[in-house]
């Protein structure tokens, strides 16, 4: 799918609706590569890689927020084939437990479901009571042996839980029990939570608000991109992994290192800085790009460019990790990542609470076109809004609600996104399916309404495999009537070298 805009010095508008026409693709052009969504949308991600991969199209420049940056992390150093593949990121085991409740309020659950129990045990007693006289007396008009033995233990169990020594002392010793260890999960998790963040941000609100925290965990999210990263470049070399700064550190150098060779891509991320009310950029940029993607213009409405845009080659040079740890951070559904800006750089060393912000495509659009893009590829793992005679049943599950408030939000940015900014480029290409099932937390896989079957992650990998070949690959690079030649398996020489300073650098085949 593509649209055509009108681009004019002085006036901005949209071009009008034209017949659909992939012909005006151009791979001279700068090829600007945009991945956006939340939770499972990497997936999709993951396939349209792995087809754009395969047909050997030109990406200038890979761009991420969400979800998207695990996929433009990887792609800019060459390694997106660690995303698709059968052992890949996101066919592992560790993929389906991203963005799990918290694990105090997972424990919670349990000690209140025990406790629960406990004080229903009398009322199912009496019950299960109730019940047993009945069956004794269909089993004694039957002839069957055993009914005056049922009434009979039946009546002992009664009268062993409603005892005077038994009931009002056993009870209310559980319930008091359970609601100390309900105390002592929560005290002691935000115990950890306030020792992790000390020295960093002090916090203020109710005990409850302290206790409680924010509903979904990220540090799975987190840990599982930091160990498929850091597999990646390490290569062979058994180097232990490092901690955040020096892991963003180690990937800057190896793609500052090796910028210009085939596979390797400039990188762009967003995300949202909470304690500075407004979205910061970072990225690195080849030159002549890279100057004019971080200058201060004069008489813009961007004074403080300093602000929201962050040179990984630069004074963000260590803060290749943190910007991809906030962005996997989710408004109010996770804990903000903490960002500790360099002492150099305009926030003067300050720390933030970083986070993503689901509507923040058109933003990262603009960034895209101040970095020289001149097309766009945009993946998307949202349809197109629904139109009439298309409800579906809502979900009452804690994450399904989240997922979906989530995922109508970015469909809507989507939509009006590509419809404000289409002027920016020559060209903006869409990639996304017309179904899918899967929300953004539904790792486990769910079942799709419209098939009658439960659906995977894995399939959705496939969909977006033949949605870039059929969108994009197809229609528009064939119809450009370009020769575009297989790209080859990439070696893992450069980043085993970055790593562990043993594999000596060499330069990819295409």
């Amino acid at each position: 799918m593509t649209r055509r805009a009108v681009k004019d010095e002085n006036v901005v508008a949209e071009a009008p609706p034209r017949p659909p026409s992939h012909s005006s693709y151009a791979p001279q052009r700068r090829t600007a590569l945009v991945l956006t969504g939340t939770g499972t949308a990497g997936a999709y991600h993951a396939g349209v890689l792995h087809a754009l991969h395969e047909a050997g199209v030109k990406i200038d420049l890979v761009a991420g927020r969400g979800i998207g940056v695990v996929g433009a992390a990887f792609a800019a150093i060459d390694g997106a084939e660690q995303l698709w593949d059968s052992t890949g990121l996101w066919r592992s085991a560790s993929a389906t437990r991203l963005y799990r409740w918290r694990p105090s309020l997972r424990a919670s659950a349990w000690i209140l479901g025990l406790t629960l129990a406990a004080v229903l045990l009398p009322l199912g007693v009496v019950l299960l009571a109730s019940l047993a006289y009945p069956v004794a007396y269909l089993l004694h008009v039957g002839g069957i042996p055993g009914a005056g033995a049922l009434t009979t233990g039946f009546g002992q169990v009664v009268d062993l839980v409603f005892a005077p020594a038994a009931l009002p002392t056993w009870l209310p010793r559980l319930v008091v029990m359970g609601l100390i260890v309900l105390l002592a999960v929560l005290g002691g998790t935000a115990g950890t939570d306030w020792f992790r963040a000390r020295g960093h941000r002090r916090t203020r609100g109710a005990l409850w608000w302290v206790l409680l925290g924010a509903p979904l965990d990220a540090r799975d999210a987190r840990g599982w991109f930091a160990d498929g990263l850091w597999k990646l470049m390490r290569g062979a070399a058994p180097v232990t992994q490092p901690g955040p700064v020096e892991m963003g550190q180690r990937y800057t150098d190896l793609l500052i290192e090796n910028l210009g060779q085939p596979g390797f891509r400039e990188l762009l991320i967003t995300a949202h800085d909470l304690d500075g009310r407004r979205d910061v950029s970072f990225a690195l940029l080849a030159d002549p790009y890279r100057r004019r993607f971080f200058q201060r213009r004069v008489g813009a409405t961007d004074p403080n460019r300093g602000l929201e845009a962050l040179d990984l080659a630069g004074d963000a040079r260590s803060a290749a990790f943190d910007a991809c740890a906030a962005a996997l951070c989710l408004p109010v559904a996770t804990e903000p990542w903490l960002l500790a800006f360099a002492p150099t750089s305009s926030w003067r060393g300050e720390t933030h609470r970083v986070c993503d912000r689901p509507d923040a495509l058109g933003r990262l659009l603009d960034e895209v076109a101040r970095a020289g893009a001149q097309q766009v590829i945009l993946v998307s793992a949202l349809p197109g809004p629904a139109g009439p005679h298309t409800l579906g049943a809502g979900r009452r599950d804690g994450r399904g609600r989240i997922g979906e408030s989530l995922a109508a939000m970015e469909s809507a940015a989507v939509r009006d996104a590509v419809a404000s900014r289409a002027n920016l480029f020559e060209e903006v290409f869409e990639i996304r399916p017309r179904h899918n099932a899967l929300g953004p937390f539904d790792f486990a896989g769910c079942y799709d309404e419209r098939s009658d079957r439960q659906q995977t992650v894995g399939e959705l990998i496939d969909r977006g495999y033949e949605d870039g070949h059929r969108q994009f690959v197809g229609p528009v690079i064939g119809a450009s009537g370009e020769e575009i030649e297989p790209a080859a398996v990439p070696r893992a020489a450069a980043r085993g070298r970055i790593a562990g300073g043993s594999v000596p650098s060499q330069k990819f085949d295409t």
